[in-house]
């Protein structure tokens, strides 16, 4: 079921969760040890995330070196897979620019309608660990509007094989990237909100925002889209502080700010697990404002805390 008829068809604000696909090396157990406290509350449906593969060189006997690729976690697809028939829940894989050309991407959706996944989340993605600004991969796309014209395209039945004949048109929902502070690398919000309508007029179905702790930021964010003619849903992303080294990593990583309430009973905290109880404090109340406010979707980055998350979404529901 793609995520819009989820949100036409829902009575009141959905919840859904966003995980990451297991470290290589681990079983798929730990990844539904992560969902398994939040599958109580009956997510209408959870992103897989996705990060690209790591270039490394390594030194040959007769020395010289050899590029090699490492993939540190497994495809979206196999993982989006075994969450949905274990828990018979909608799966969103995160599709990126990095590290794919076109006709790798091609296969890469080919397969996601063979398995039923009618969703997907176009990202461009992040620069790789040794490169100071993005680069895509020869062959494949430098900007997330240009794969998203991708997706729109087989959803028109436009593959890319002109020979083809009598293929069939996907159906994959269409999500994007909005940033309630703008995209670091955007020069004010004015441009970025262009870049964003522009992929909206491309086919994108609806937004999930970045993550952002001041919800003022998200319903200034939601009235500017609005203005710009942007009338998709717009799904807050949220997550919780857990920890008091997240007050310099979350800023300098995701490029947002934290409001001072926040900040300042962060720090009056002597160990992580009282930072966590704010964290979850904080939360909470994010999201009852959220929920009152009436947007279509709670969307929780539960990253390494599903209990956490649960906790909280426990005094909502």
């Amino acid at each position: 079921m793609k995520v819009t008829d989820h949100i036409s068809q829902a009575k009141d604000t959905l919840i859904s969760f966003e995980v990451l696909p297991p470290l290589k090396g681990k079983g798929i157990e730990a990844l539904y040890n992560h969902l398994n406290p939040l599958m109580e509350f009956k997510p209408s449906f959870v992103n897989v995330t996705y990060h690209r593969s790591e270039h490394v060189f390594k030194k040959r006997a007769d020395g010289s070196f050899e590029k090699v690729v490492i993939r540190k976690r497994p495809g979206t697809e196999s993982i989006c897979a075994a969450i949905m028939n274990k828990y018979n829940v909608d799966t969103v894989p995160h599709l990126i620019c990095g590290g794919f050309n076109i006709n790798e991407t091609e296969d890469a959706l080919i397969n996601l309608r063979y398995l039923g996944i009618d969703n997907v989340l176009v990202l461009r993605g992040d620069a790789a660990k040794n490169e100071t600004a993005f680069e895509p991969e020869p062959g494949g796309h430098k900007y997330a509007n240009e794969l998203l014209k991708q997706v729109a395209n087989l959803n028109a039945g436009v593959y890319l094989d002109d020979d083809l004949k009598g293929t069939h048109k996907t159906e994959f929902c269409i999500g994007v990237a909005g940033y309630p502070e703008k995209h670091f690398e955007a020069p004010n919000m004015d441009t970025d909100l262009q870049y964003l309508k522009a992929k909206v007029d491309a086919g994108a179905d609806y937004i999930i925002t970045q993550m952002f702790f001041d919800n003022k930021k998200y319903f200034a964010f939601v009235d500017a889209c609005r203005a710009a003619g942007i009338n998709v849903p717009i799904i807050p992303g949220l997550k919780p502080i857990y920890s008091k080294k997240q007050l310099t990593i979350l800023p300098k990583t995701f490029h947002i700010d934290l409001p001072s309430d926040l900040s300042n009973e962060v720090l009056k905290c002597k160990t992580d697990e009282e930072v966590e109880k704010v964290g979850a404090e904080w939360l909470l109340a994010q999201s009852r404002e959220l929920k009152a406010y009436g947007v279509p979707v709670l969307h929780y980055y539960t990253l390494g805390r599903p209990n956490l998350i649960a906790g909280v979404v426990k005094q909502l529901v």
